[in-house]
């Protein structure tokens, strides 16, 4: 059974990664970036008090996020494996997802780190052009994932369940060192 976790700063590839990864073991890929940005659209409850911190560059609150994985992986298509992008982003977090996965009995889990220096993921945020990717919001995006992130990089390695594959290679290659690191 696949259950994965990805890494890695914003731009590193995480969501084209784990797409590809998750139509091919036929698994969900759990984006809370894609469940943000659908309530943003929607201006749901959620997405109203998310556009704030996110419009900022800063994370939104651990709780709104919890609630909205928690939902997510307690439904049925998520008993046979996943890959989760985006969450968790601190310790917190992750000690919160490790308490859900044992209460739900899908503990077991793998993390992902791609790694990729901060200036190639900025020239590829950049080429995005989102809304959301401006230089200074970028840079700002990238501080808040070394400071508050990164540490969760030390806590899976220490539990070891961390694989580091270098995300700044062609996606071909990505794909590849990722479907041999978790084999």
């Amino acid at each position: 059974m696949t259950r994965l976790i990805f890494l890695g700063p914003p731009g590193a590839g995480k969501g084209t990664q784990a797409k590809t990864l998750a139509d091919h073991w036929q698994i969900p890929h759990i984006s809370t970036g894609d469940i943000l940005r659908q309530a943003l659209q929607e201006q749901t409850p959620l997405g109203i008090k998310a556009q704030s911190y996110m419009d900022k560059g800063e994370l939104v609150p651990d709780q709104l996020v919890q609630d909205m994985v928690k939902e997510r992986l307690t439904q049925a298509d998520c008993s046979e494996g996943w890959i989760l992008d985006g969450f968790p982003r601190t310790v917190k977090q992750a000690e919160f997802l490790e308490s859900l996965l044992e209460s739900i009995q899908q503990q077991g889990e793998r993390v992902v780190n791609l790694d990729v220096p901060d200036d190639v993921v900025v020239g590829r945020l950049l080429e995005r052009g989102r809304k959301d990717d401006a230089e200074d919001v970028i840079r700002r995006r990238l501080e808040v994932y070394r400071s508050e992130t990164e540490p969760l990089i030390n806590h899976y390695g220490a539990k070891n369940r961390l694989v580091v594959v270098n995300g700044n290679q062609s996606q071909e290659e990505v794909t590849s060192a990722l479907k041999n690191a978790i084999a």
